[in-house]
């Protein structure tokens, strides 16, 4: 299911709020961003950080003039997998209320058709092993559990 009223398109900088919002959205998320009004200054610092580097795209999806979804491409080139370039997903997020309309699968599906154009032989995410409905959303749409991730924080 895919609802037609969405459009995706680049994100822009007045579109950082809502970003941080839906990443905010969560047990995990609550814990690491700070919705304040007016936004810290660390992420529109971010923003352009991302903007200025060619093998990242940060896409929102749009509905009626209201941001509903984001989701990060990271076009990670490298030397294993004989050169192969990976694509990575990163803040794949959907609005609440705005879930179970399609909008993560188009974002999803988004990704995956801009990975394969810019060469990318595979594409992988990340979700932390809580977010078991962002698991069985992923493996809905053809991701397999395929390594154990690890972090070290500073």
């Amino acid at each position: 299911m895919t609802d037609s009223s969405v459009s995706i398109r680049p994100a822009r900088r007045d579109d950082v709020a809502a970003m941080i919002a839906m990443l905010a959205d969560d047990h995990l998320g609550r814990a690491r961003e700070r919705v304040e009004d007016p936004l810290p200054a660390i992420y529109y610092a971010a923003f352009e950080r991302v903007e200025r580097d060619p093998n990242l795209t940060l896409v929102v999806a749009e509905s009626e003039g209201r941001v509903v979804g984001c989701l990060q491409l990271a076009i990670l080139p490298g030397i294993s997998s004989q050169g192969g370039i990976r694509g990575l997903l990163e803040d794949v997020r959907v609005a609440t209320d705005c879930r179970s309309r399609g909008i993560g699968e188009q974002l999803v599906q988004w990704a995956v058709t801009e990975a394969k154009a810019r060469g990318c032989n595979l594409v992988e995410l990340l979700t932390h092993q809580s977010r078991v409905d962002a698991q069985r959303f992923y493996k809905r749409l053809g991701f397999a559990a395929s390594h154990v991730g690890m972090t070290v924080r500073f």
